[in-house]
């Protein structure tokens, strides 16, 4: 009897150990599930990222390049934005089409949406913008050559807008989720929108994520979170830009936490922060290519068999393998090859042949009379200036690419400076011989503000170059809707332009972002198209 109590009690205790045991676990496993729910969005706290100079806060203003972009887009808000997928995606529109013929654009806006300072935006901004600053030529808006094909907006009603052409556009959602921010009719009504230095250097007033809290030209742009942004509240309070002209300050600084995100210029770098325990890289794919202008105002390169010799003279691989570290490729037009319904590489190439450059000159007649190793014709050298921005690698590959032309006897005097002062005098005045720079847009093989000859001389068409030719494929790419038949367009129009070179093709590079482990949230897709999504992101505390 007592050995028999004994197991009884002995099962007992095992039965209630085992449900004790149970009981613990499902309670530790509910605990976990707990604790991953709530694992997520965390608000709070700031992301640090660098720009190149001082921006000015107007998408639309002369001088907003690069730097400006990327604040902008965080500032305001365009009707559309890039998609995570690459297709335009709702923002200030929620819902768009193009009418039967292709010539009106219908676009529904957000209802409830409010300006920084409150007010409401309606139809009424978006057709000021367009109407009173991008078409108005006397302006020479920056971002104005895209919008070649729009005659007009008008206003159905407070939520609606109609975009009217001059002919069909099939890419008009796509430009309009590129740097074609909206701004606030009640503040430019009236006024200047170039001089309005309250707005455009100070204040901004958007309908972004993100409005600027303190501005210290030279040093920093701080934006606050707008808790009424219509996308929800952003998870960061902060968004600090630093501005950071010298590429090797940006890796120091990421390196010792100071920056959180930004694309990887100094490529030179990276083996560094590959082996930083605070910091990935992500690369990704970007609708970007870079180039050499040769300025076509001057008759030095004019003639295709100088431009051709040219290609042949750079050795564009070792450029990739060496400064890029192989994230590049050759590029021979201005489709990349992410655009894969549009892009072929089916064109003309042109690999590193100095014997081959030199023969095209010398058809050109450039040829060394006087034994002095530069070439000359009709009693002058080959001689003039190449300068680039102070951005990222430009300045260690300007110095290589002198070197290859040099090299088949032209005289080549190579010089750098200041990102805006670039701006200034390669954009805006022309003012150059031999300009190296790249060329962003959104994911459409639409290219016909770079190219089309009414975009020469104050639009993007950089090298001023005007070809009737090209001019007919860039007009029938834009009125062509249906893909395919879209592609074949685009597809001769990179053959084209490999054989003629309006510009001096270089390579398509894959963007290298780089970022601290304790940002969460970015999509995975280039870093200017992230910067649509800033809302999402977070900070791990």
């Amino acid at each position: 009897m007592h050995q028999k109590l004994l197991k009884f009690f002995g099962v007992f205790t095992i039965i209630a150990m085992l449900l004790l045991s149970s009981a613990c676990s499902s309670d530790q496993a509910s605990g976990d599930k707990e604790k991953t729910a709530s694992k997520g969005p965390v608000k709070g706290g700031t992301v640090t990222t660098p720009i190149v100079g001082d921006p000015i806060f107007n998408p639309w203003h002369p001088n907003a390049y690069a730097e400006s972009n990327l604040v902008n887009r965080v500032i305001f808000s365009g009707l559309t934005k890039p998609g995570k997928d690459q297709a335009p995606a709702p923002a200030l529109a929620t819902e768009w089409k193009a009418s039967d013929d292709g010539l009106v654009w219908t676009f529904k806006l957000r209802k409830g949406v409010k300006w920084h300072d409150g007010e409401p935006f309606t139809a009424e901004d978006v057709a000021y913008t367009f109407n009173e600053i991008v078409l108005n030529k006397a302006l020479g808006s920056n971002g104005a050559s895209n919008y070649k094909a729009l005659d007009h907006v008008e206003v159905k009603d407070d939520l609606t807008v109609e975009f009217h052409l001059k002919n069909p556009w099939s890419a008009l959602p796509a430009y309009l989720s590129f740097n074609s921010e909206i701004l606030p009719k009640h503040k430019f009504e009236g006024k200047d929108p170039w001089t309005l230095t309250s707005f455009n250097k100070e204040k901004p007033v958007g309908t972004g994520p993100f409005m600027v809290g303190n501005y210290i030209s030279g040093q920093s742009v701080e934006l606050v979170r707008n808790d009424d942004f219509y996308g929800g509240a952003p998870n960061l309070d902060k968004l600090v830009y630093k501005i950071l002209a010298e590429k090797n300050t940006h890796v120091a600084q990421a390196l010792s936490n100071e920056l959180d995100i930004f694309v990887l210029e100094d490529k030179a770098s990276l083996d560094r922060i590959k082996q930083a325990q605070n910091l990935e890289i992500m690369p990704s794919d970007a609708t970007k290519y870079f180039w050499i202008s040769l300025n076509q105002d001057n008759k030095l390169f004019q003639d295709v068999k100088v431009r051709q010799a040219f290609m042949h003279a750079i050795d564009r691989q070792a450029i990739i393998d060496t400064v890029l570290k192989g994230y590049g490729k050759i590029a021979d037009a201005a489709i990349t090859p992410n655009l894969k319904t549009y892009y072929t590489d089916k064109v003309t190439r042109y690999d590193y042949d100095p014997k081959k450059a030199k023969e095209l000159l010398a058809e050109a007649g450039w040829k060394d009379t006087d034994g002095d190793g530069i070439l000359d014709k009709d009693g002058k050298p080959f001689k003039f200036s190449f300068e680039v921005g102070i951005q990222g690698d430009l300045v260690p590959i300007g110095q290589m690419v002198q070197q290859y032309l040099k090299d088949v006897g032209l005289d080549v005097k190579f010089g750098s400076l200041e990102w805006n002062a670039m701006i200034q005098k390669h954009i805006i005045k022309r003012d150059y011989d031999m300009i190296l720079n790249w060329w962003a847009y959104p994911s459409d093989p639409d290219v016909f503000a770079q190219y089309h000859s009414s975009n020469a001389e104050k639009g993007n068409n950089i090298p001023n170059y005007k070809d009737p030719k090209l001019d007919e494929l860039l007009v029938k790419g834009q009125q062509t809707s249906d893909p395919k038949a879209r592609a074949e367009v685009y597809k001769e129009m990179q053959q084209y332009m490999s054989d003629n070179l309006p510009y001096l093709y270089l390579w398509y590079p894959q963007e290298i972002q780089v970022r601290n482990k304790r940002l969460k949230g970015v999509p995975n897709m280039y870093f200017g198209g992230a910067l649509y999504y800033v809302n999402e992101w977070y900070v791990e505390q």
